[in-house]
C-alpha cells in the first residue's frame, strides 16, 4: 500500500485531498494538528509517533525529525535501499504533503516580538520538503494547497505521478523553502541593524520575492512582466487596488515615484508624475486647493500621468480633477463618496489605497548586467546638513520658505534636476537632461513669466556659471544648490552681479 505523509499548517483543502488519497488506496500518516483534523473527518490515519516510537517533544518542536520518517522519504527504488529500510522495519513514503509555519505573515505584523518570530521558524517542515524534493525521482512533494486538485486528478487518471510532474513539484518546493529562508534571513538581519553602522550594507543581501500578479506586459507590449512582493503577498506598493483596470508595469513605476515624493511632505500635498519624474508638486490647506497649483506647473505633461496625495481623497478633490485624464491615483484613503464618484466617472482610472507612507527603510536595488546595485534610500538631507548663504545678499524669509520647498521637491526629479518654485508650488521643472543649463532653460520655459520673482533649486552643483545666468535672465531671485564645483567662485560672482541670494547645502541629491 502506498503511503502519504501529511504535515501542514495551512489546512485549506486538506480534508478533500486526504479523502481522495484514501480512496486511491494510500495509507495516511500525519502529525499533530494535521492528524487530529484528518481523524475528526472520519478518515483512518496513522499518527507519526506510532511510526517513530517517540512522542512529540519540546512543545511540538520535534515531531518528524526521525530516521523512521526521513529514511522512507529519502530511500531510492534500489534493492540496497529497500533492503535497508526493511531491515530497520521501515516502509517507503511515496508522497509528502507539507507546508510551513507562517513566518512571513507573522513578521509582517509590526507588533510581532523577536520571540514570536523565532517560534514561527519551521524546522521539521523544511526538512520534510527538502528531503522529498531531493528524492523527486522516487517521491512526490506537494507544498501548496493549490496543487491538490491537479495531483489528485493525475493520480486518479494514471495511478501515479510521472517524473515531469514530480520534478515540477520539487522545483516549487525548493522555491518555497528558499523564499522561507530568505524571509528569515532578511528579518533577523533587520533585527540586527541597530548594532550595525547606520549606513552599513550586509555582506549577504536577501532579495527574495513572491509573485503577486502577472502583468499584461512590461514597459512595451513585447516584454513580459510581473509584480513581486518582498514580504507577504500584498498588492503593488503594499496597497489595495480599489477601482479601475489592472495596474501596468509603467503605472507601478510612476506611482512609486509619486508616492516617494508625496510621503516627504507633511502638509496636504499633491504630486503629479509622468515618466518617473514629477511635473507638478504643490501644498495647500486642502488637496482640492493644492491640485490646481500642481497642475499649473506643467498641465501638458500632466495629461496621462499619475497622481499621489498624502491625505484622504474626498469629493472636493475628485471634483478638482476636472477633465484631466490621469492613469492612476494613490492615496492613504478614499472617502466613500469620492470612491463612488471616481469609480463611476473614471472607470479605467486605477485607485490605489496605500496605508503607509514611504519611509526609506528598505534597501534600494537596481539590476545591472550580471549583477545588481544596492544602496540606502535618499530620504532627504542628513542631520549634519546646513544651509549656508554664500552670496552678498541673504534670502528674505519668503524666499527662504520657497527655497526649502524647492529643495525638497528637486530631490524627486530625475537628474540633472532643476525646480523653479514659490513657497507652496513648483512653477517649472526641468529634469532627466544630460546638461544642467538645458535643465534650467526647460524649467524656465515651463514656468514662463511666473519665473520672475521665483526661486530655483538644483539637485547638484552648477559646473559653470551659465545655469545661474539663465536663471537671472528669467528673473529668479534666489537659488539653492549643493555647491562644491571648482567654479563655485564664478557662480557666486554671477549671483552677486544679478542680486541673487545663493544658498549652498553641501548635500547632493542625484536621482538617476
Amino acid at each position: 500500500m502506498p503511503r502519504a505523509l501529511l504535515s501542514v499548517y495551512d489546512k485549506r483543502g486538506l480534508i478533500d485531498f486526504a479523502t481522495q488519497l484514501h480512496e486511491l488506496g494510500f495509507e495516511l500518516v500525519a502529525s499533530g494538528g494535521t492528524q487530529r483534523a484528518i481523524r475528526e473527518a472520519g478518515l483512518a490515519v496513522t499518527p507519526i509517533e506510532s511510526i517513530t516510537g517517540s512522542s512529540e517533544m519540546l512543545g511540538g518542536r520535534v515531531k518528524t525529525l526521525h530516521p523512521a520518517i526521513h529514511a522512507p522519504i529519502l530511500a531510492r527504488d534500489t534493492a540496497d535501499d529497500l533492503e535497508e529500510l526493511r531491515a530497520a522495519g521501515y516502509e517507503p513514503i511515496n508522497i509528502v504533503v507539507c507546508n510551513l509555519y507562517p513566518f512571513q505573515e507573522t513578521v509582517a505584523n509590526p507588533a510581532t516580538t523577536l520571540q514570536d518570530a523565532v517560534e514561527n521558524i519551521d524546522i521539521g517542515g523544511v526538512a520534510l520538503l527538502r528531503a522529498a524534493a531531493k528524492n523527486f525521482l522516487h517521491v512526490a512533494v506537494v507544498c501548496s494547497p493549490s496543487d491538490y486538485p491537479r495531483v489528485a486528478a493525475d493520480l486518479q487518471e494514471h495511478g501515479a505521478l510521472d517524473l515531469a510532474i514530480r520534478r515540477q513539484l520539487a522545483v516549487k518546493a525548493f522555491a518555497h523553502t528558499r523564499d522561507y529562508d530568505t524571509a528569515i534571513h532578511a528579518y533577523l538581519s533587520h533585527e540586527m541593524a541597530p548594532a550595525l553602522e547606520t549606513d552599513a550594507l550586509p555582506p549577504q543581501l536577501s532579495t527574495g520575492g513572491q509573485q503577486v500578479e502577472a502583468l499584461r506586459y512590461g514597459e512595451n507590449p513585447h516584454q513580459s512582466a510581473a509584480y513581486y512582493s518582498r514580504g507577504t503577498a500584498t498588492g503593488p506598493l503594499g496597497g489595495t487596488l480599489l477601482s479601475g483596470k489592472q495596474l501596468s508595469y509603467n503605472n507601478i513605476l510612476d506611482l512609486d515615484a509619486a508616492w516617494r515624493a508625496v510621503s516627504t511632505f507633511e502638509t496636504p500635498t499633491v504630486v503629479l508624475v509622468k515618466h518617473l519624474t514629477p511635473c507638478g508638486i504643490a501644498t495647500n490647506e486642502t488637496l482640492a486647493g493644492a491640485f490646481p497649483l500642481a497642475l499649473a506647473s506643467d498641465p501638458v505633461s500632466a495629461f496621462g500621468g499619475v497622481v499621489a496625495v498624502n491625505r484622504l481623497v474626498d469629493v472636493d478633490f475628485a471634483e478638482a480633477l476636472g477633465a484631466l485624464f490621469v492613469e492612476a491615483i494613490a492615496a492613504p484613503a478614499f472617502s466613500e463618496d469620492a470612491l463612488s464618484r471616481l469609480s463611476t466617472t473614471r472607470r479605467n482610472c486605477r485607485l490605489l489605497r496605500i496605508p503607509s507612507k514611504y519611509d526609506g527603510s528598505e534597501i534600494e536595488m537596481r539590476t545591472v548586467h550580471r549583477g545588481f546595485l544596492a544602496q540606502r534610500a535618499d530620504i532627504g538631507d542628513p542631520e549634519h546638513a546646513q544651509f549656508k548663504t554664500v552670496s552678498k545678499r541673504s534670502p528674505s524669509p519668503t524666499e527662504m520658505q520657497a527655497l526649502r520647498f524647492a529643495w525638497k521637491a528637486v530631490q524627486h526629479v530625475k537628474s540633472n534636476a532643476i525646480v523653479i518654485a514659490n513657497t507652496h508650488a513648483t512653477l517649472g521643472i526641468g529634469g532627466g537632461l544630460p546638461s544642467r543649463v538645458d535643465a534650467v532653460r526647460l524649467a524656465v520655459e515651463k514656468a514662463g513669466t511666473r519665473a520672475n520673482g521665483a526661486v530655483l533649486a538644483s539637485d547638484a552643483f552648477f559646473p559653470f556659471a551659465d545655469g545661474v545666468e539663465a536663471a537671472a535672465q528669467a528673473g529668479i531671485t534666489a537659488i539653492i544648490q549643493p555647491g562644491g564645483s571648482i567654479r563655485d567662485n564664478e557662480v557666486i560672482e554671477v549671483a552677486d552681479q544679478s542680486g541673487i541670494a545663493l544658498i549652498f547645502t553641501g548635500i547632493r541629491h542625484f536621482r538617476h
